[in-house]
C-alpha cells in the first residue's frame, strides 16, 4: 500500500512538471507594462471673497509612465482681478516618482514659485512628497520644501469624496502650510503659516467633466497672523467658488 501511494505521488509530481514546461504555443505572452498619461485640473475656478475680490484660481497635475515609475508635472496658482498685479504661482514643479507600496508613491524634483512678472523675485526649491490615498480613501499630497537660500517649509494637502448620487459628489478638503526655518528673504516666518478648509459639491456630466460649486475658509496662523496684524491686513478670508473639474 505505502509502495502505491508512493509511486502515485511520484507520478503526480513528474506530470504536473512535465505540464508546467510545455507550455501551449498560442498562450499569450505576460502583461507588459505601458506607459499613460494624463493631465487632471482637480480646481479650474473663479473664487468671490467677502472683501468683494474675484480671484481665478487653477490646481493642475499630470503625468505620464508605467504602474512603477512616473514623470509628473503640478501646477498651482491664483490671479486676483482688476489689482493691477500679475499671476502668482504657488507651485510650479516636474517630480519623478517610484510606487514604494499599493496606492503611494514618493516623488522628488524641483519647482519654483513667485509672481509672473520681470522682476519678479522668485523661489526656486528642490521637493520630496509623499502621495497617495490614506486609509479610508483620504488623497494625501504632502511635500517638505528646501530652497536655494536653505530654507525649509512644509505643506500637506488632503482631500475626501463623498458619493451623494452615481454622479454627484462632495468633496471636503484641508491644506496647511509651515515653516520649519525663517525666510527673511520671501518674508516668511517660522512655524505654522496658513490653514485653508474648502467644501465643493461637483456634479458629473461625463467622467471627464464635472462642474462643481463651493465655499471656503482661510486664515493665517501663528507669526504669519502677526505680520498681517501689524501691516493692518486681515487674517482670514471667506469666499464662494464656482468652477469645473476636468481631466484629459
Amino acid at each position: 500500500m505505502k509502495k502505491l501511494m508512493l509511486s502515485i505521488l511520484v507520478s503526480t509530481v513528474m506530470s504536473g512538471n512535465a505540464y508546467a514546461q510545455a507550455t501551449p504555443e498560442d498562450w499569450p505572452e505576460p502583461v507588459k507594462e505601458i506607459s499613460n498619461y494624463i493631465v487632471v485640473f482637480d480646481r479650474f475656478e473663479v473664487a468671490r471673497t467677502n472683501s468683494e475680490e474675484n480671484i481665478g484660481v487653477w490646481d493642475m497635475m499630470g503625468w505620464y509612465g508605467g504602474d512603477t515609475y512616473r514623470i509628473y508635472v503640478k501646477s498651482e496658482g491664483e490671479n486676483k482681478q482688476d489689482d493691477g498685479e500679475t499671476t502668482d504661482i504657488e507651485r510650479a514643479e516636474v517630480l519623478v516618482s517610484k510606487l514604494i507600496a499599493p496606492y503611494w508613491e514618493i516623488q522628488g524634483g524641483l519647482g519654483t514659485s513667485g509672481t509672473l512678472s520681470s522682476n519678479s523675485n522668485m523661489e526656486n526649491y528642490a521637493v520630496i512628497s509623499l502621495y497617495g490615498m490614506a486609509p479610508y480613501q483620504f488623497e494625501i499630497d504632502s511635500s517638505l520644501i528646501l530652497n536655494e537660500d536653505g530654507d525649509v517649509r512644509f505643506a500637506v494637502e488632503a482631500e475626501y469624496e463623498i458619493n451623494v448620487t452615481q454622479t454627484s459628489f462632495l468633496q471636503p478638503r484641508v491644506s496647511l502650510a509651515g515653516s520649519i526655518t525663517e525666510s527673511e528673504r520671501f518674508e516668511r516666518p517660522s512655524g505654522f503659516n496658513s490653514l485653508r478648509l474648502g467644501l465643493r459639491y461637483r456634479y458629473e456630466f461625463a467622467r471627464e467633466f464635472a462642474p462643481y460649486i463651493g465655499v471656503y475658509w482661510s486664515r493665517e496662523l501663528g507669526n504669519s497672523a502677526d505680520k498681517a496684524r501689524l501691516e493692518d491686513e486681515s487674517v482670514s478670508e471667506t469666499g464662494l467658488v464656482i468652477g469645473a473639474r476636468f481631466w484629459f
